[in-house]
């Protein structure tokens, strides 16, 4: 007999390279559905529901669909605490304790009684099926990390109750489980009352130490994004080990590693990439593959317990989001956004379920309405954060309005030296927004040839930028002046910021900072001129120091340097700490308050006479900005030639940067401020 010349796969699929190409068709045509107004959240549940074994029963759900599964929401929680704003956390605690215990205490309360007369079951049942509503699952989150708001408040305050909820309903979940075991005892609370503090011991206290060792220790982008992962399963494990759910292990290992992963860094990208490109999506996929509608058809009971569940659900979590709204003074939309983080039922819920199922406890209608909850609350988490999220990320757009005066950021960093470069591309990345991607040039001046080790040079610069998702746009020029070269590239590409490295001093009779530097401080009167010296590793800062003089508002460049302070504040978590006088310092107030900069402080600095009180203040994880002037211009001080002795003398060990703020000359000469007698 013949054999056919292509045999036709059976179902459901069990050839690795058959079911990840599908799983792979999944993920690409699901943003698709963007275009009709469905989340593509939605489309890869629906794509589980419909090729899963319940539906066509062309994929089925093994244990790679389980184990990515579970790396997913590991990895949605990890992100969670990763990308949060720290300082808007901390700020916003209170706010989201009072939410946590809202969204806790209300489902719980009304869940109960409702499951008790709705449902027509036990108590103990009621109340485990109460839980199940206390818990919820961020996974709408990619939708507000992908409309770049991650630092509202609203998201703070979601995610620190998103913590208290969980963990007080896998306690309950606990509590019910070892009430029905018969195994409830003054023993098992000493043990779990142990590992919880050996847990937080080794997550708080031991992990943070070992990550900042080995993230500044190792030097390949592969070994740092394995690193990461090693770590978000340690604390998960351990999470486990204690009693609790391994999200919360995730969520922690998130917050661990904040301030050790810059927002805008090739690690960070990475991690971004690969949880959004595979992880995340599997696991939303798995979600789908488990709902059996066909259950409905048959049983009349489990659509009315589905109903039930789906509305208290849902009720009992917008209550809490509108309460803490209207506690925490926060707008419609930032409310609704609360609710739709929140509304969503899935890892902890269906854990909950299948374990009061395996033990008897609830029964398979309920398991069945716990299915069709989840797809539901699900859909409408989606839908409600992505609508939210637009509307939140519009207003913030308009808002700000600095930014637009500001303008669109070109950064120019002239490049030679192998050892500076990467430092050099790494602050040029952090003082503008991350999403400016086009704003980056290097330029490259040879005097004679154009050699290979240039070339090579060239293109690692444009590789590193790219790690960032960043373009580098390459320009390369011959010239004997590399001060004037610099000058005329910077105003003919419409230059607003040069960034150039710390000179090297040549020998003993040479300047701090070189003729090339001196000649770049006298001609760019245009831009920001921004001289970096970087001895620590960014990610180890805490605190931006910067030293303001006297008449610094009165000058073209003012608001333009405070935008790239407020960036590298905002994209490495630290405070701002500004040494000024009382009248600049109404100023700045006031620009914080349109950028709603919160993490701010100020010192009295009346006069440049006192700069070396800066020195008391310092320590080894602040970064020292010192905002100067050029010669003839508003708020120049003569005491400023002294700056590169107080740096070379005082602060050896710390970065720095010296800016050299736009100053336009031609405009402003004429002011009150530069002739207060107004004389003719």
């Amino acid at each position: 007999m013949n054999q056919p010349f292509i045999s036709l796969p059976t179902l459901p699929l069990t050839d690795p390279i058959e079911i990840f190409l599908i799983v792979l068709l999944i993920i690409l045509c699901a943003p698709i559905l963007n275009k009709i107004k469905i989340p593509h959240i939605i489309g890869l549940i629906l794509a589980g529901m419909i090729l899963g074994p319940h539906g066509l029963n062309i994929l089925d759900y093994d244990k790679s669909f389980e184990l990515f599964g579970k790396v997913g929401i590991l990895y949605i929680m990890f992100q969670a605490g990763l990308e949060i704003d720290l300082v808007t956390f901390k700020q916003n605690k209170t706010s989201g304790i009072i939410f946590g215990i809202f969204t806790f205490i209300i489902p719980m309360i009304i869940g109960s009684v409702c499951n008790k007369y709705l449902l027509n079951v036990s108590w103990t049942e009621a109340i485990l099926i109460a839980s199940m509503y206390a818990s919820h699952t961020l996974i709408a989150y990619p939708i507000v990390s992908r409309m770049g708001i991650v630092k509202n408040k609203s998201i703070s305050i979601t995610i620190a109750g998103t913590i208290i909820t969980v963990t007080a309903s896998l306690i309950v979940l606990a509590v019910v489980i070892a009430t029905t075991k018969g195994t409830m005892s003054v023993g098992y609370w000493i043990k779990f009352i142990l590992s919880t503090i050996t847990f937080s011991i080794i997550v708080f206290l031991i992990l943070p130490k070992i990550s900042k060792f080995f993230l500044q220790k190792l030097s390949t982008g592969t070994s740092q994004y394995i690193f990461v992962l090693t770590i978000i399963f340690i604390a998960s494990l351990f999470a486990q080990w204690a009693g609790l759910e391994g999200i919360l292990g995730a969520f922690f290992a998130g917050l661990i590693l904040n301030r050790l992963i810059p927002n805008i860094s090739p690690l960070m990208n990475r991690i971004e990439f690969v949880g959004n490109a595979i992880f995340i999506p599997f696991f939303l996929i798995g979600i789908g593959m488990i709902i059996n509608l066909r259950a409905f058809v048959t049983d009349l009971h489990s659509i009315w317990v589905a109903i039930i569940m789906t509305i208290i659900a849902i009720v009992t979590k917008w209550i809490p989001a509108k309460m803490t709204q209207i506690t925490s003074h926060l707008s419609k939309d930032e409310g609704n956004l609360i609710f739709g983080l929140s509304a969503a039922q899935a890892a902890a819920t269906l854990a909950a379920a299948m374990i009061g199922y395996q033990i008897g406890l609830i029964n398979s209608a309920v398991l069945n309405g716990t299915v069709v909850m989840i797809l539901l609350t699900c859909t409408i988490s989606s839908v409600v954060t992505e609508h939210a999220s637009r509307k939140i990320a519009i207003s913030e757009a308009k808002r700000d309005i600095n930014r637009q005066k500001v303008g669109i950021p070109k950064v120019l960093i002239p490049i030679s030296n192998p050892q500076t470069m990467p430092l050099l591309i790494d602050i040029s990345n952090l003082i503008k927004p991350k999403e400016e991607r086009n704003s980056l040039f290097a330029l490259q001046i040879h005097q004679n040839n154009y050699t290979e080790t240039s070339a090579k040079l060239m293109d690692k610069a444009m590789k590193i930028a790219s790690a960032t998702e960043n373009v580098l746009e390459p320009i390369v020029k011959s010239d004997f002046n590399v001060a004037n070269c610099i000058v005329e590239t910077a105003n003919e590409k419409g230059i607003s910021d040069i960034v150039i490295g710390i000179h090297q001093k040549a020998n003993i009779v040479d300047t701090f900072l070189g003729s090339t530097t001196t000649s770049l401080i006298n001609s760019t009167f245009n831009q920001n001129l921004i001289i970096s010296s970087t001895k620590k590793p960014l990610n180890s800062l805490h605190r931006v120091v910067v030293a303001v003089p006297n008449n610094a508002e009165n000058e073209a460049g003012f608001t333009l340097w405070f935008d790239r302070i407020y960036n590298i504040c905002v994209q490495l978590s630290i405070k701002a700490l500004f040494y000024t006088n009382e009248l600049t310092k109404k100023t700045i107030e006031q620009l914080c308050d349109n950028y709603e900069f919160t993490n701010v402080e100020f010192r009295e600095l009346s006069a440049w006479e006192d700069f070396l009180i800066i020195t008391k203040e310092i320590n080894k994880h602040d970064a020292l900005a010192v905002i100067t002037a050029r010669k003839s211009t508003i708020s120049y001080n003569s005491l400023f030639d002294k700056i590169p002795h107080y740096l070379n003398k005082y602060f050896s060990e710390t970065n720095f940067l010296i800016i050299y703020p736009k100053q336009d000359i031609k405009e402003d000469i004429n002011t009150e401020a530069y002739n207060p007698l107004k004389i003719s």
